[in-house]
């Protein structure tokens, strides 16, 4: 369909992303009103199986899109994902378009994907009650400030995000944490003074968290760089003129020291956590650097 004016395309390809979606949004919302409503541990669990499927479901005809634009959608490192199996993932952040590209790239290669999400976000009207459908972990996390001056605090942070990831442990699961906290921009890196050319600074604590709340259940981690043309929006890729998406999946396996420290109390264990977590980020850095050499972007 590249032959129709880019105008077009996009209207076409919007209506199309608009159609799928309405077309699962009805009985997703039947299903998580249930939820909601029937207390009975056996049935919540069935329900979001079903969730879980008709999300999946979503993805993969969002799949569809990428045919009909003709983008050339470069997946590398994914083909030996297991299905069955429990992921802890990061990527680095520069648009909300990341969320539809991991999960497109991931769909049916893990299991249904789950973000970290502020715990006000419940409240948005629709989407709350999906994401809470989802059981999507909803964090509630204090601000620096707030912690110095009440290091109690912290301890209750830990907390939350335990009770907020004690439903991945139960069954096989995919979690995506953004380190970065936030999408990259030029006024936040340079805000940051991060000594990365193309990413911010990455929050090694709240990873600390994840994995204190998750246990060793985590060990397989995905270490995700997505790489976009220059200067894109959504609007491009809806009409076409996103040509070449690169996403690159590094697979590892955590070491065991990992799962052995106390990030809060041991600061021997949390400077070797903050440096492993840094290595990550220099070797994404250059990784992001030469892919986007490879699309010939600056």
């Amino acid at each position: 369909m590249t032959f129709l004016p880019a105008p077009v395309l996009g209207v076409i390809s919007m209506a199309l992303f608009i159609l799928n979606l309405t077309l699962w949004i009805i009985p997703f919302y039947i299903i998580a009103i249930i939820k909601l409503l029937v207390p009975v541990p056996a049935i919540r669990r069935l329900c979001t199986r079903g969730l879980e499927i008709i999300g999946e479901t979503w993805t993969s005809c969002n799949k569809f899109m990428v045919k009909i634009l003709q983008i050339d959608w470069d997946v590398r490192g994914a083909d030996d994902l297991k299905y069955n199996d429990w992921y802890l993932i990061s990527s680095n952040h520069q648009s909300w378009n990341d969320v539809f590209m991991l999960q497109t790239a991931l769909s049916k290669r893990v299991p249904f994907p789950r973000f970290f999400l502020k715990q006000q976000l419940i409240w948005v009207p629709l989407l709350g009650l999906a994401w809470w459908a989802l059981e999507m972990p909803f964090m509630k996390r204090h601000s620096r400030a707030e912690i110095e001056k009440n290091p109690a605090l912290r301890m209750e942070d830990l907390e939350t995000t335990r009770k907020a990831c004690a439903v991945l442990r139960e069954h096989p699961s995919a979690v995506i944490n953004f380190l970065e906290g936030t999408r990259f921009t030029p006024e936040k890196q340079a805000a940051q003074n991060s000594p990365f050319k193309h990413l911010l600074k990455p929050k090694a604590g709240g990873l600390a968290f994840v994995l204190a709340s998750l246990g060793d259940k985590m060990r397989n981690y995905l270490d995700i760089t997505i790489a976009y043309p220059a200067d894109f929006s959504f609007w491009d890729f809806m009409c076409g003129r996103m040509r070449k998406v690169i996403i690159k999946v590094n697979q590892r396996i955590l070491p065991d020291w990992i799962f052995a420290g106390d990030y809060l109390n041991d600061e021997k264990f949390r400077k070797r956590f903050q440096v492993w977590v840094n290595e990550l980020w220099v070797n994404k850095d250059a990784e992001l650097a030469g892919l986007l050499k490879e699309m010939n972007v600056a």
